[in-house]
């Protein structure tokens, strides 16, 4: 799944993989993750239904070096994002955050944020 991206590349997108995992074993109710792809994208959601929407990550094309964690456009998650962490994340609209490979990635803040993608409909319902 990551063999055609270029090095840089695919050693930041393996890094958010990993991530994605352990904020998913690490997060309560989320459960097995299924990893598939999604428009050619790796993408990551909870087996059980209706626990949380699904996480994709990909090149970001606006930039060579660049790359994303991409939610649903209409879940509003990436509005949460911007009220939690304005100034620790680059925004793509309402669908991404966006990403440099020559840049650390914000785990802790980024892991929240995968786990509130991951918990989407879950604390929907609940709230």
């Amino acid at each position: 799944m990551f063999q055609s991206y270029d090095p840089p590349l695919r050693d930041a997108l393996l890094g958010l993989r990993e991530l994605i995992l352990k904020t998913a074993a690490s997060t309560e109710g989320v459960g097995t993750l299924s990893e598939t792809l999604k428009w050619g994208q790796p993408s990551y959601r909870p087996v059980k239904s209706g626990v949380g929407t699904t996480v994709r990550i990909d090149r970001d094309k606006s930039a060579p070096d660049t790359y994303a964690v991409y939610v649903h456009c209409q879940t509003g998650l990436v509005d949460t994002f911007r009220e939690l962490y304005p100034n620790t994340f680059r925004f793509a609209g309402n669908r991404a955050l966006v990403f440099r490979t020559s840049e650390e990635v914000p785990e802790v803040e980024l892991s929240h944020c995968v786990a509130l993608a991951l918990t989407y409909h879950q604390r929907k319902r609940a709230g």
